[in-house]
């Protein structure tokens, strides 16, 4: 069973929907007692990164995806979700992120921001990418970008600038795209992340 933590950010259920759709169970619940009977946790997330931490903290989640990530559970953090594993961002202000990989949250200085649309993901690292071509394209949006040292980089992408769009520390991988809105690719990465 795989957990989709819920502290009110949008896009868990399409993010259930996909898991469904390769054969996994995945529930949404807030609940630690109904996230515990999950043996792996996905922290999904939109919006601001100050307003997101917001309302994991107020809920207790923070603390709770730490325990279970210090416990070896696998965690997968898609978008905003990967950004809050960062030690702080600088959106709107400096906040503070779970700590899980070094590094912080930085604006795009160039191009069109936001990037939305598809994207190259390249320099594929970590069982995430297994059987996924170098170069597949996945799905981005977002305005602010992972900066964080290659030790930690599971992935990059090129928007005017090479940046990590794939992290990971430990049990804990994020993933700055949308697998769940990135075809066959994504779901082949989801599958992957089911079977770490």
């Amino acid at each position: 069973m795989v957990g989709i933590v819920d502290y009110g950010a949008g896009n868990l259920r399409s993010v259930q929907k996909a898991l469904e759709a390769i054969g996994e169970r995945a529930l949404i619940s807030g609940e630690a007692a109904v996230l515990d009977g999950c043996e792996r946790l996905i922290l999904p997330g939109v919006g601001s990164f100050g307003a997101g931490m917001a309302e994991l903290r107020a809920r207790g989640l923070d603390r709770y995806v730490l325990d279970r990530v210090g416990a070896g559970t696998k965690l997968l953090g898609i978008c905003l979700g990967m950004q809050f594993l960062l030690e702080e961002s600088y959106e709107d202000g400096v906040w503070k992120g779970l700590g899980i990989v070094p590094g912080r949250v930085v604006r795009f200085t160039e191009g069109k921001i936001p990037q939305i649309g598809w994207n190259r993901v390249f320099r594929l690292r970590t069982p995430l990418f297994d059987g996924i071509a170098e170069d597949s394209r996945f799905y981005f949006v977002h305005s602010y970008r992972a900066d964080c040292a290659d030790a930690y980089a599971a992935a990059m992408t090129d928007y005017f600038v090479d940046y990590p769009s794939a992290v990971w520390s430990g049990s804990a991988y994020g993933v700055q795209f949308h697998p769940e809105k990135s075809g066959a690719a994504g779901l082949r990465l989801l599958q992957n992340f089911c079977r770490l």
